[in-house]
């Protein structure tokens, strides 16, 4: 059932946050490789959400696989009869807080909201600071979080994951942009490119223009801006080629600007894959369950719904692992 709701969002501040959780969820590689090359997502899903203004909730029944293997993991809300699901408050459309409301909406809140319908759970969401969350988590203050945060190896020592979206960086350029495709290093010769200081992309783009000096080819000339509104500018008004960073934020943008268009997709921790994943404290029981929701949500389209809903349907994934191989140790 799909309720809608009329809302709107300031998201100038928001950007900040994202770029403190983006820093921390790329900024590293993949201990696994990348299914294939990636080809440039679909475009947009003409149903679901079109502007920050309209708001879809994809609901969903218990599953009784689930609910039987919570009751028979041992595992005990924080609240009982509730599930406290840890979520930010960034940007569209992973996770804001539309103005006039106090809870975000976005596909991390969706995606905890399913999960506790699932296992037969109130859903009590709490926005909580990135760098609130891991102790939140260990202490049992928050049963789970949903607020893209990726699998690492170093995290699975303190956490269990399940595994409900790929994490991927996109390409972008303007809207009447004469370029078409940008897959390897060749395709980025004598670019201009906007990428953030620090992140793995930025790494990706390194790595690329060592590749292109090796074969006597002009370099990528990196471009660094601390406002994400200054950025978009000098790509809407040609100063820069293209954009490169966390395909998300920038696939809504170009769904709802028209602006822009993706050119190219690559794996967060290329040239290797990377999880996002809900996240528990280690060995409580929850974990299990979770992915049983997940699965169940996969194999009814609930979870492609959510997708759709907020344009990341390149984003899907055919099975939800528990804690599957993550970022190595740095």
């Amino acid at each position: 059932m799909a309720l809608s709701r009329k809302q709107g969002i300031t998201i100038g501040a928001a950007a900040v946050a994202l770029v403190a959780i983006v820093g921390i969820v790329t900024a590293v590689t993949l201990n696994r490789p990348a299914e294939a090359a990636a080809e440039p997502a679909p475009s947009a899903s003409a149903s679901g959400n079109t502007t920050t203004d309209e708001i879809t909730w994809v609901d969903t029944d218990p599953v009784p696989e689930a609910v039987a293997a919570l009751k028979a993991s041992g595992f005990t809300p924080a609240t009982p009869g509730k599930l406290t699901v840890a979520v930010g408050a960034f940007v569209p459309p992973l996770s804001y807080v539309p103005e006039g409301e106090t809870l975000p909406a976005g596909t991390e809140p969706n995606i905890g909201k399913l999960i506790a319908e699932g296992l037969g759970l109130e859903y009590n969401p709490v926005v909580v600071a990135w760098a609130d969350w891991p102790l939140g988590i260990q202490s049992g203050k928050y049963d789970l979080i949903t607020a893209n945060v990726t699998v690492t190896e170093e995290r699975k020592e303190l956490y269990d994951f399940a595994s409900y979206r790929q994490d991927l960086l996109g390409f972008y350029v303007r809207a009447d942009s004469k370029i078409d495709k940008i897959q390897e290093a060749a395709d980025i010769s004598g670019l201009k490119i906007v990428v953030g200081s620090g992140t793995n992309q930025e790494q990706v783009l390194l790595k690329w223009n060592e590749e292109l000096a090796a074969a006597g080819k002009a370099p990528a000339e990196l471009q660094y801006y601390d406002d994400n509104a200054a950025a978009t500018l000098a790509l809407e008004s040609g100063r820069v080629d293209a954009n490169f960073g966390p395909n998300a934020t920038s696939a809504w943008a170009a769904r709802e600007t028209g602006q822009t268009k993706l050119v190219g997709i690559i794996p967060g921790g290329w040239p290797l894959a990377a999880n996002i994943a809900a996240g528990t404290a280690k060995g409580n029981g929850l974990i299990e369950p979770v992915s049983i929701v997940l699965n169940a949500l996969i194999a009814d389209g609930k979870y492609q719904d959510v997708l759709e809903a907020w344009g990341l349907e390149s984003e899907g994934i055919d099975e939800s692992v528990v804690n599957p191989p993550g970022l190595p140790k740095s």
